[in-house]
């Protein structure tokens, strides 16, 4: 007899109980965590590069005048230390290069070799048409109404919460 087996998500917490607020809410994070699963596994198995490599290489190719570890770290919205680690092994595979900043010479400006622009400029052109894929599901309609609905929806939080500024 073969079991069946159900897939559980943040979702699946939610009950006819929950207000639909904080159904809605499991909803948003269930499908982030699909999106952003699926993504994962693309890049890895595409090019064996996790998400975090890929978020810090697109960070450096948007500037390349380069950032210091501290301006990604925050646009990353991860600890300096995971920024340094992930530098590190780029660097070792000269896709990343340190930079003496002359606005501060205790500081470095990392920017993306040659090499790194052209390596993720490969991942980034397999991309796009993951992300489309995985929205294909919805109409153009939807999506421009789901956009629209989302905007709302940020607008709202950023007035109601103690953050000046939206995240990156």
């Amino acid at each position: 007899m073969s079991k069946t087996r159900t897939r559980t998500d943040r979702e699946t917490r939610a009950t006819d109980d929950h207000h639909q607020s904080v159904r809605l809410w499991l909803r948003l994070l269930t499908c982030t965590s699909l999106i952003e699963g699926e993504v994962r596994r693309r890049l890895r198995t595409t090019f064996g590069v996790t998400l975090p490599r890929y978020d810090l290489m697109s960070q450096l190719e948007r500037h390349p005048e380069g950032l210091k570890m501290t301006e990604l770290s925050r646009r990353m919205m991860v600890t300096g230390g995971n920024v340094t680690g992930i530098t590190d092994q780029l660097v070792e595979e000269g896709l990343v290069l340190r930079d003496a900043s002359p606005a501060d010479r205790r500081a470095y400006l990392l920017k993306l070799t040659p090499k790194g622009r052209r390596t993720f400029g490969e991942m980034a052109r397999a991309h796009e048409p993951w992300i489309v894929e995985l929205f294909d599901g919805l109409s153009d309609a939807e999506k421009e109404r789901l956009h629209a609905l989302l905007a709302a929806l940020k607008t709202h939080v950023l007035t109601v919460s103690r953050h000046d500024t939206p995240p990156a």
